[in-house]
């Protein structure tokens, strides 16, 4: 069990959790969760740790074959600037690694958006808090239990 499945069963917020065999050398941990889930590209969505031009730290959750836009990033949250997180703030702020860090059951809650494409399906695929753990639900049940903006943040 990893925090945001414990969130979530905590919220009673209906999920399946996915498990693969992560390679220790994999530099793309979206790509591998693709790959070695074999579900399609649109469907799996990475969490990404943001740092705004005010010093803020902000989540972006976009699928994993698309590049966050860090313009249109800010402009939701009202900044002017945006630029990855430092990996070292990413694990102090939320208590996850790269290639783990999932936007449910941070250690501090941070402002987060959801692209929109994720609406267009039943259920998505994100980051269970763990490299090679993936939990599966609805982008609506997401959306709730962060209290996320929904928003265009994709090149």
């Amino acid at each position: 069990m990893t925090p945001a499945t414990k969130l979530l069963k905590k919220q009673k917020i209906p999920f399946t959790v996915h498990h693969y065999e992560h390679e220790k050398n994999s530099l793309c941990y979206g790509v591998e969760a693709l790959e070695k889930m074999g579900v399609a590209s649109q469907l799996v969505f990475k969490t990404l740790v943001v740092s705004l031009d005010n010093g803020q730290l902000v989540v972006a959750i976009l699928p994993v074959s698309e590049k966050l836009s860090m313009k249109l990033v800010a402009k939701i949250f009202s900044a002017k600037k945006a630029q990855m997180a430092d990996k070292n703030e990413v694990l102090r702020s939320t208590g996850y690694v790269l290639g783990g860090v999932s936007p449910i059951g941070q250690k501090k809650r941070l402002k987060t958006v959801i692209n929109s494409s994720a609406f267009e399906f039943d259920s998505i695929f994100i980051s269970a808090g763990k490299r090679g753990l993936e939990v599966e639900l609805t982008p609506l049940d997401l959306q709730q239990i962060l209290q996320a903006e929904k928003g265009s943040i994709c090149l």
